[in-house]
Parts: C-alpha cells; sequence; structure tokens
C-alpha cells in the first residue's frame, strides 16, 4: 500500500529548506532524497555548509536557484521571511551538528516555520526542555529524524505489543553494534568521525548520544514503556579519543519490566547492527535493522512465526505498518524508505496545520519534540550513572 498524502487541498507541495546536508554529508544527502520520495515535498532553499563556497556548490548540484542558497541559516531565515507568502518555505529540515540543533530550530519556529531536526534533538536537556516549550509556543509542527520508527515492521511490532498479543512484558533487548570508529579515525579528516568525537560539536557523548538514542527509541516506541532506572558502564577504548565508543546498560522500566541496552562503536565486523527482543508473558517479538522486511514472533510451544513486510496479513494487524509500505511483497523496502515515512507523515501533519483541519490519526506517528526530550533525559542518566559510585541511577521527567 503506497503511503497516504493527506490535506491535499492546499494544490501545491510543501516548500522544504534545509540547514546543513553540503557536499561530502552523509545523513543530509538522505534527508534530500527521502523527502521527496512521495512527490509532496520540494527542496526549494538551503545553508547546506559553514562555508559559504561549499553552500554555493550544494546548490548547483541540486538545481536551485540561486537566490535561494545562503551563506548561513541567518540570511536564510531573513531573506525567507522577505518573499512571499506563497513563495517562501513551510519548513526546515536540520541536519547539522548537534551544537546547531537548538539555535537554529528555536529561530525558525519563532519566525513560524515549522521544523524538522536530525536526533539527537539538542546539545543537553536544558536545550531540550527550553525547546519543548518553543514548540508548545509557536503552535508550529516539530518532527525529530529517529528513522527506524518509520518502518512497517517496527510499527507492526509495536501494534503487536499494544494489542496484549504478548502479554505483560517482561524483559526488553536492544542493541546497536557498530565497527567503524574502532581505531582513531577522527584523526585522518574523517568528515563524520570528527565531529561525532568533537566534544564541542556532538556534546557530552560520541557513541550512547549518537547511536544509543537510536536503541532507547525503539525500545520505548515498540513498547510504549517509559525507562526508569539505568545502570550504565561507558568505556572510551580507542586512546586519544575524547568521548566514550561503548556502552552497556541495564535498565528498568515503569511496568516492573527488565532490559539490557548495548551500544558500541568499536565493534569490528559490525555495521549497522540495531535489533531488539522483547519478552513477554505469552510470546516474543524479534527485530534486525539489517534486515528490515520481517518480523520474527515467537511462542512457547510451536514454530518461530516470520510476518513479512507487504502481507496482507501485516494490514490486518497494523494500520500504521500498511500506510508505511509502498511495495508488493517480496520486494524490500529499508532506510530510504523508513525515512520517507517519516516525512511523510510530518509533511500530512503540517498540511494539516497549515488548512486548519484534523490530520489522520496516523499521520501523527512521527516522533516529537518530547521524544526528543526523552532522549537528552536518557543520555543525562547514562552519563550520571556511568559517573556514579551508587550507578542505579533515576531517569528524570
Amino acid at each position: 500500500m503506497r503511503v497516504k498524502q493527506a490535506g491535499r487541498n492546499i494544490n501545491r507541495k510543501l516548500r522544504m529548506g534545509m540547514v546543513g546536508g553540503g557536499p561530502g554529508a552523509f545523513i543530509g544527502e538522505v534527508h534530500q532524497k527521502a523527502s521527496r520520495m512521495d512527490g509532496g515535498i520540494e527542496l526549494v532553499a538551503g545553508a547546506f555548509d559553514i562555508n559559504p563556497r561549499k553552500s554555493k556548490q550544494m546548490g548547483r548540484q541540486l538545481y536551485l536557484n540561486s537566490r535561494r542558497v545562503y551563506r548561513n541559516y541567518e540570511e536564510m531565515l531573513e531573506r525567507e521571511l522577505k518573499l512571499p507568502a506563497e513563495e517562501r518555505i513551510d519548513f526546515v529540515s536540520i541536519c547539522v551538528p548537534n551544537n546547531w540543533h537548538f539555535a537554529i530550530a528555536r529561530d525558525f519556529l519563532q519566525a513560524g516555520f515549522h521544523v524538522m531536526c536530525e536526533k539527537p534533538m539538542t546539545f543537553n536537556s536544558k536545550e531540550a526542555r527550553s525547546l519543548v516549550k518553543i514548540v508548545k509556543q509557536s503552535r508550529k509542527v516539530f518532527g525529530l529524524m529517529h528513522n527506524y520508527t518509520g518502518y512497517p515492521m517496527v510499527k507492526l511490532a509495536r501494534d503487536l505489543v499494544a494489542s496484549g498479543e504478548l502479554g505483560k512484558v517482561r524483559k526488553i533487548v536492544v542493541q546497536y553494534p557498530q565497527g567503524w570508529l574502532y581505531k582513531l579515525l577522527e584523526k585522518t579528516g574523517q568528515q563524520q568521525a570528527s565531529w561525532r568525537t568533537n566534544p564541542k560539536e556532538s556534546g557530552a557523548s560520541c557513541c550512547v548520544g549518537d547511536i544509543g538514542t537510536h536503541a532507547e527509541n525503539l525500545a520505548e516506541y515498540i513498547t510504549g514503556l517509559k525507562m526508569t532506572y539505568i545502570c550504565a558502564d561507558l568505556t572510551t577504548f580507542v586512546k586519544g579519543r575524547k568521548l566514550e565508543d561503548d556502552g552497556n546498560c541495564l535498565v528498568r522500566y515503569n511496568n516492573g519490566a527488565k532490559g539490557v541496552l548495548h551500544c558500541s562503536q568499536i565493534s569490528i565486523g559490525e555495521e549497522n547492527g540495531l535489533a531488539i527482543w522483547i519478552y513477554g508473558e505469552e510470546k516474543a517479538l524479534e527485530w534486525h535493522q539489517e534486515h528490515p522486511n520481517y518480523l520474527y514472533v515467537k511462542v512457547p510451544d510451536g514454530p518461530v512465526q516470520v510476518w513479512r513486510r507487504g502481507n496482507p496479513y501485516v494490514a490486518d494487524k497494523s494500520p500504521a505498518a500498511a500506510r508505511a509500505t509502498r511495495l508488493p511483497f517480496g520486494h524490500p523496502e529499508a532506510f530510504f524508505e523508513a525515512m520517507a515515512n517519516i516525512y511523510c507523515n510530518f509533511a500530512d501533519t503540517v498540511r494539516a496545520r497549515i488548512t486548519r483541519t484534523k490530520p489522520d490519526p496516523v499521520a501523527l506517528d512521527f516522533p516529537t519534540v518530547k521524544d526528543g526530550l526523552r532522549g537528552m533525559l536518557f543520555l543525562d542518566t547514562v552519563l550520571a550513572s556511568a559517573k556514579s559510585k551508587q550507578k542505579w541511577t533515576k531517569m528524570k521527567k
């Protein structure tokens, strides 16, 4: 089932601006491609790089009007506001290092623009709490790109848990191992390694902030549970690195469930091994990001069931999974499509806000500013626990 586009009565595509995503950027390019996958969004403006020359270069690569390619986000905001309402951007996508997220989101929200932001949402939890208030005051739509919640089988897993199929959840094991930072890659000038390991740009954490927050978000999204206490052990294995590259956490949840959360960027041979196991009183679930079209359902007295994306029985159980499915079964959908699903729901909600109509409830299924705050509180708790002699540390609300 192709993703639906509601709110079409504005009779045009939404106009997107981008901050970041210049030459050599990984995630910015994914945002550019995913945002236009369903045909409802058009990238029309941007401040793509801190270097104005590179920003202009990116604008040429994207065939944008040179007058809509800006030297920095402040110029972009100022000049977009001077355009007629029927020409200026509807929302901005923020794809820059973490230390810039808050200021850019704040300024665009207060100027009246909707915002899509990369995770982690802010540099620290103080900024995150402020941003929650700013979003509420602005009455604008704020989306956070936790793209793994966009996979159809993740949505199916959530709906199976919510329906009581597993019974009460007892244990959650979630992992995200990578191996790309097994050596001091940041000293070679590699762009992604350089900023992610730099506390001035990424914040107080590398591994947990970068990928551990994905694991936290996935566990809470699928189960609907909240982490309450964390016992964390963080390690910087690579000599000369300023931030941690490996993290291991024991977790307690608000229903009494227990969990294990492991993330690593020095696990040689691992690529993007995000995976989750959820054990209930009656059944269990298992999902792997590297094989995202399959959800495994385990029962105590029978064979493992393999639920496969795109089949009618998935749609019967989960309208959200059906909405997020573009291709017939047997034709794999993955990373770009998952991010496009987040953009699609976000865009439909923006259309509803513009037309002052109620969005389809299923379209509201995308990460928000509240999820961003949860991620920053999780990070705070992990860092506090790792330094504490007491170890078990309560997660703030």
